[in-house]
C-alpha cells in the first residue's frame, strides 16, 4: 500500500476515487448513503494503519523499556577486593617477591667482605723416601749420623684469621648492594602497579562488556517485537514487505552483535579470572540513567601533574639504575687505591720425623699495593662511566615517557568528559525521537523504519557512552599511575563512578 504525504497527513492511494459531484449534496438521501459507504472504508483504512503498532504492542514495548532500569541485578564485585586476591594470586608477583628477597642477600654478601675472615684447614701426608738423610753411610760412625726415618705419617691442621683494615673498593661495594635493593624494591613495586593496572583494566572491560551485552539484548528483545509486529501486518495484507525485511534483518544484526558482545565479556571475566584466581560475577547486565554518572569534570592544570612525574615508578626505577651504575663506578674506583689486612694464624704440624713437627703462631699486617696490571683498571672505569652516562639518558627517556602520558591522559580525560556530556544529550534527544516516532507510527505519519531507525540511534549512542566512560576511567588509572600516585582509593573511586550508572536493587 503507497502512501503521498501532504503537510503531515496521509492519504491512501488504494482507496477508490469518488467524482467531486458527490461532495455537492443532491439530496439528503444521497448524502445519508454516501456516509453510510464511506465510513467502513475509512475505518478499514484507519485499522490498516494501525495494526503495525497496536496498543498491545506499544504495551510491550512500554515494558522492554521499563524493564532495562527495573530488572533486579546484583551488586557489582569490588575492585579492591579482587586486586587483594590478585596480590596473593598472581605468579609474576610472587617470581618478583622472591626476586626481591634474593637481591637482598647482596647486603650480607657486601658486608661480609668487611668482617674478619676466618678459616680451618688439615691435612694428613704418608710418605716414603730414601735419600742421603735417611740412609747411613758406612764410611762415618753411626752415632755422629743424623739418619732421619724413610717412611712417615704426618698430620697438619692451622687456624687462620684475616681482617680487611682498609679497602675502599669493599666499602663502596656496601654502597653498590644497597642501591641494587632499592631498585629491586621498585621493581616489586612496579610489578604490583602493573598488577592493578590490569586487575582495573579486566575489571572495566568487563563491565563495559556486560553493558554493552545488556543493551544488545535490550535492542534484541524490542527488534524481534517490532519484527513480530511487522509480520502480523504483512500476513493480514496491510503491511509492507520492505518494512518487514528491514525489521527481520536489523534482529538478525543484533543476534550476531549481541553473540560478539557475550564473547569479549568471557574474554574480559578470562582475563580476570587469570589474575586473580576467581571469576566474578557482574550480575545482571542492565544499563542504568547515564545521567548520574559521577564524573570529575575539573582535571586542574597540566603543569601541576607534570611536576609529579618524578614520582612515576618507572622514572624511579631508571634513576635507581643510575645510582647503581654510579655506585658500581666508585667500586671500580676503588681499585686504585691500596688495601690493608690484618692477619692471625695458628698452625700444628704432628710427623714421624721430630725435625718436622711444629706449632706455630703468626700475626702480621699486609699491605697489598696494585701497581700494574695491564690496563684493566682504567678499562673497567670506563666502563662503569660509560654505563652511568647511558642510564642518565635512561632517566631522561622515562620523564619524557612520563611526560607525553600525562598529557595524552588528560587530553584523553577532558574530551571523554566533554563527549560524554554531548552524548548525554543525544540520549534524551534520541529518547524523545523514539517517543515521537512511535506514536507517528501509530497515527500513520511515519513507518516502521522509521522507528527501527530511531532505536537504533538510541543503543548506539548509549553503546557510545559506555564505551567513553571505560576509557575515561582507565584514563583516570593511567594517570594516577603516571604520576605515581595509584592507590586503593583509585580502584574504589573506579567502582564509584561505574555504580553510578548500575541499576539498584529493586
Amino acid at each position: 500500500m503507497s502512501k503521498q504525504w501532504l503537510f503531515g497527513s496521509s492519504v491512501d492511494q488504494d482507496l477508490p476515487v469518488y467524482p467531486d459531484c458527490l461532495a455537492a449534496p443532491a439530496s439528503a438521501m444521497t448524502l445519508l448513503l454516501l456516509v453510510l459507504f464511506l465510513a467502513p472504508l475509512s475505518v478499514l483504512a484507519q485499522e490498516a494503519e494501525d495494526v503495525p503498532a497496536g496498543e498491545q504492542a506499544m504495551a510491550e514495548l512500554s515494558a522492554l523499556q521499563e524493564a532495562e532500569t527495573t530488572r533486579v541485578i546484583g551488586s557489582l564485585p569490588s575492585l579492591p577486593g579482587l586486586f587483594k586476591r590478585a596480590l596473593q594470586h598472581d605468579s609474576e608477583l610472587s617470581r618478583q617477591r622472591f626476586e626481591l628477597a634474593a637481591t637482598e642477600q647482596e647486603l650480607p654478601m657486601a658486608r661480609s667482605q668487611l668482617m674478619p675472615q676466618v678459616s680451618a684447614s688439615a691435612s694428613y701426608l704418608w710418605q716414603d723416601s730414601t735419600n742421603l738423610r735417611t740412609e747411613l753411610d758406612s764410611d762415618l760412625p753411626p752415632e755422629v749420623q743424623d739418619v732421619r726415618p724413610g717412611e712417615i705419617d704426618e698430620t697438619f691442621w692451622q687456624l687462620q684469621l684475616s681482617q680487611p683494615l682498609f679497602s675502599l673498593e669493599r666499602w663502596r661495594g656496601m654502597q653498590r648492594a644497597e642501591s641494587q635493593v632499592s631498585a629491586a624494591e621498585l621493581d616489586l613495586a612496579l610489578v604490583e602497579r602493573n598488577l592493578a593496572l590490569q586487575v582495573g583494566e579486566g575489571y572495566v572491560n568487563a563491565y563495559l562488556a556486560s553493558r554493552k551485552l545488556g543493551l544488545l539484548e535490550a535492542q534484541q528483545e524490542a527488534l524481534s517485537l517490532q519484527s513480530r509486529q511487522a509480520q502480523r501486518a504483512y500476513d493480514l495484507g496491510v503491511g509492507d514487505r520492505i518494512n518487514l525485511l528491514e525489521a527481520q534483518s536489523r534482529f538478525d544484526q543484533a543476534i550476531a552483535d549481541a553473540v560478539q558482545a557475550e564473547n569479549e565479556l568471557d574474554d574480559a571475566l578470562s582475563e580476570l579470572e587469570r589474575l586473580t584466581g576467581e571469576l566474578p560475577d557482574f550480575g545482571g547486565h542492565q544499563l542504568g540513567d547515564v545521567s548520574a554518572s559521577d564524573l570529575e569534570a575539573n582535571w586542574g592544570d597540566e603543569q601541576h601533574w607534570l611536576e609529579q612525574i618524578g614520582n612515576n615508578l618507572d622514572v624511579r626505577r631508571a634513576a635507581a639504575e643510575r645510582v647503581i651504575a654510579e655506585s658500581d663506578t666508585r667500586v671500580r674506583r676503588g681499585g686504585y687505591y691500596p688495601e690493608l689486612n690484618f692477619n692471625l694464624s695458628y698452625s700444628d704440624r704432628q710427623s714421624d720425623d721430630e725435625q718436622r713437627e711444629s706449632e706455630d703462631y703468626r700475626a702480621s699486617v699486609e699491605l697489598s699495593v696494585p701497581l700494574y696490571r695491564g690496563g684493566y683498571t682504567r678499562a673497567s672505569v670506563r666502563q662503569g662511566e660509560l654505563r652511568a652516562q647511558s642510564s642518565q639518558e635512561a632517566v631522561d627517556h622515562q620523564r619524557n615517557l612520563a611526560a607525553q602520558e600525562v598529557r595524552q591522559r588528560l587530553r584523553s580525560l577532558n574530551g571523554s568528559v566533554r563527549r560524554m556530556g554531548a552524548l548525554q544529550q543525544a540520549i534524551e534527544s534520541s529518547e524523545l525521537f523514539v517517543q515521537a516516532a512511535e506514536r507517528g507510527e501509530q497515527l500513520g505519519l511515519r513507518d516502521l523504519v522509521d522507528v527501527l531507525d530511531a532505536r537504533a540511534s538510541l543503543y548506539d549512542q548509549r553503546i557510545q557512552y559506555v564505551d567513553t566512560l571505560g576509557r575515561y576511567v582507565i584514563d583516570r588509572l593511567g594517570l594516577h599511575s603516571a604520576v605515581g600516585a595509584l592507590g586503593t582509593e583509585d580502584l574504589e573511586q573506579v567502582m564509584k563512578v561505574l555504580s553510578s550508572i548500575t541499576p539498584s536493587h529493586s
